[in-house]
């Protein structure tokens, strides 16, 4: 379907045509409309600078990508990015001086600073520098774009409200995974086929994964070329994504490696590093921050009401780097095809459950004491009723559909949401949901 290169022992296609992202396009024209400052972030091979620079070439926009370095060689980087569409005799040596020569352009304008957090980790006055600009000498009408893949930096430099760019954006626009649908459009394969979210499990919704994908390819082949081949490309993003956040050390990866592992609760986690709960409330908040890990609280409970807390790890790559790749990279070797078949199912099966919940606006999973339910949400057909369902990664017959919601029904019939919400659907949602 693709040109093929290989690099450092994995093979990946290119050229991926660009798909989706109407959303985020139509956030993109109207902010051109309106000028100011747009804040653009998403995490690391999310596609940002692809979407940005698809969209660029339909205006003659304006585009430089900051580079790690001194700030005066930051500073003559993106000069020469922008020199050819600009005006000017002039060449600046400071930001301030730059941002003048941007305001003293004949025409309207449209630029992207691409990893802004490079340039601010450098000049810690830029983000002053720039809030001055922008209240009095932005030219009426031009677009600032100011793009970065750090979440938890770019939160620090636009939502801190101590932050001298805080209030100054007009919009934030995060650039979020793709779905399973926009997966099956780009790398043509067909969605009812359990084998084809396989494969999305094991790449999730981020593009740059997505270029590994072939077809015809087993999700065993898939795994095997991103994960446990020589050198294979996944090797070591968690922590160049880890990298990218500012969440330095061996603590966070000990913490990924305890939930990818099955440490879900606080507690347990602490117990699988040996250290007091206590010590990890400000790594487990970085990671949450950093959109690392999400966390759970049973439905219809809230951080005041409940300490019934889980944590699991957001992104399908990651926790299958963590549940599957780092316990068994030394033995996968040894594995009969079936057993790595089993892995990776099992794995699907925890993205086929967000997938799920995904599908139900405030779905959550509920549990408590011996009871747990994978999906309880408002029923989308009936605002006052409850939709509870048990969530199974397989296509189940008739027979096994029965059994399963008998299973239900005895435990809904001892879970104390029972008395709070006496109207109640239960349903079973099984891998012919991806037909729908």
């Amino acid at each position: 379907m693709f040109a093929k290169h290989q690099v450092l022992g994995y093979t990946a296609t290119v050229n991926m045509e660009f798909v989706n992202r109407d959303a985020e396009l139509r956030e993109l024209d109207a902010a051109a409309k309106r000028g100011g400052l747009l804040v653009v972030f998403g995490r690391r091979r999310v596609g940002k600078t692809r979407l940005l620079r698809q969209w660029l070439e339909h205006r003659d926009g304006l585009y430089s990508q900051a580079i790690e370095a001194q700030r005066d060689l930051q500073i003559q980087q993106v000069f020469a990015d922008l020199r050819p569409q600009l005006e000017t005799q002039l060449v600046p040596k400071t930001w301030l001086e730059l941002l003048e020569i941007l305001a003293l352009q004949k025409h309207r304008w449209v630029l992207c600073l691409d990893e802004f957090p490079y340039l601010t980790a450098v000049d810690a006055s830029l983000p002053s520098q720039l809030q001055k600009w922008l209240d009095h000498s932005l030219p009426r009408g031009c677009l600032l774009i100011v793009a970065g893949s750090s979440t938890r930096m770019m939160n620090h430099l636009f939502l801190h409200r101590a932050a001298p760019l805080y209030g100054r954006a007009r919009k934030l626009l995060q650039v979020r995974p793709m779905d399973y649908s926009a997966f099956c459009d780009a790398c043509d394969l067909r969605p009812a086929d359990p084998d084809s979210f396989e494969k999305f499990a094991c790449v999730g919704g981020i593009p740059k994964y997505w270029e590994f994908v072939e077809a015809e390819q087993d999700v065993v082949a898939l795994a095997e070329s991103l994960y446990f081949d020589y050198a294979p490309y996944m090797e070591q993003e968690p922590r160049r994504i880890l990298r990218d956040e500012g969440v330095a050390g061996l603590n966070a990866v000990a913490v990924l490696e305890a939930v990818g592992r099955g440490a879900e609760r606080p507690s347990e986690i602490a117990s699988r590093l040996g250290t007091p709960q206590t010590n990890l409330s400000r790594l487990l908040q970085t990671l949450l921050d950093a959109s690392i890990l999400t966390r759970e609280l049973p439905f219809g409970e809230s951080l005041r009401s409940t300490k019934k807390v889980l944590y699991r790890i957001q992104d399908p790559t990651m926790r299958f780097w963590f549940r599957v790749y780092s316990p068994h990279q030394s033995l996968w070797r040894t594995y009969a095809a079936a057993d790595k078949r089993t892995l990776i199912h099992d794995h699907a099966a925890t993205v086929f459950e967000d997938l799920c919940r995904a599908r139900f606006p405030g779905a959550q999973r509920y549990w408590e004491g011996n009871v747990e339910l994978d999906l309880v949400a408002p029923d989308p057909n009936d605002p006052q009723r409850l939709l509870v369902a048990e969530v199974k990664w397989r296509r189940l017959s008739v027979a096994e559909r029965k059994n399963v919601l008998r299973q239900l029904e005895s435990k809904w019939s001892r879970c104390s949401l029972r008395t709070r919400h006496p109207s109640v659907r239960l349903d079973v949602l099984d891998a012919s949901v991806l037909n729908v």
